[in-house]
Parts: C-alpha cells; structure tokens; sequence
C-alpha cells in the first residue's frame, strides 16, 4: 500500500520515521518510561512562571523573574521549601560565601524540608 507524503497519514508516517530511534529508547534502557507525563507535570510549574515573565515590565526584569521561578520551582521539586532556600542561599551570599563553591547552593544540595 502506498501512502502520500502530504495526507495527514503520510506525515504521521514520516513523523515516526525522523524519531524512531527517540521512540524506541525505552526499549534499551530500563530507566527510560514509555511516557514523559510525569516529567511533563514537574515542569509544568516551571513552564508557567516562565511565561508569566513576559509581563514583568522589560526583559532584564523577565530574565530576573525567570531565574528566580527557575530556583522556586526546582526547590519544591527537590522537597525543600522555597522562602527558607531563598533566604539561607541569599544570606550566605551576602555573608561572602567562595565564588568557586557557588554549585553547594543549588537547591538539589540543600537540605529537605521536614
């Protein structure tokens, strides 16, 4: 049977085609899910902060609440409570915390919340 490349079929077609090899990768690696949902709803908040900084009143104003959204997010993905990240990250910056060491900050090296 042939198909065209321009019916809807045809670019479903050409579309496994071009990501066989993505769509397959579960089948090779144990870690890998057959479906990205969950990874799709941790991010989700991410996505939707990001965009809610189109409207802090210029980019370098979006690009700063972007960061911060980032940090947020990723810290109550790592189970620790932003307001108590924030504040301890920021204190010990101010405090002179050594530039070279600036990754033990990260949220995913700080403590969890209880």
């Amino acid at each position: 049977m042939r198909v065209s490349a321009k019916s809807r079929l045809g670019e479903k077609l050409a579309y496994i085609h071009r990501h066989w090899d993505g769509l397959q990768t579960f089948l090779y690696d144990g870690r890998v899910e057959i479906d990205s949902n969950g990874v799709e709803n941790l991010i989700r908040p991410i996505a939707l902060n990001r965009k809610n900084a189109l409207f802090a009143g210029h980019d370098e104003g979006g690009r700063a609440w972007g960061r911060i959204a980032s940090l947020i997010e990723t810290a109550k993905i790592n189970g620790v409570e932003p307001f108590a990240y924030l504040k301890a990250t920021l204190e010990a910056i101010a405090a002179g915390y050594p530039q070279g060491r600036i990754d033990d900050l990260l949220p995913w090296n700080f403590p969890p919340s209880s």
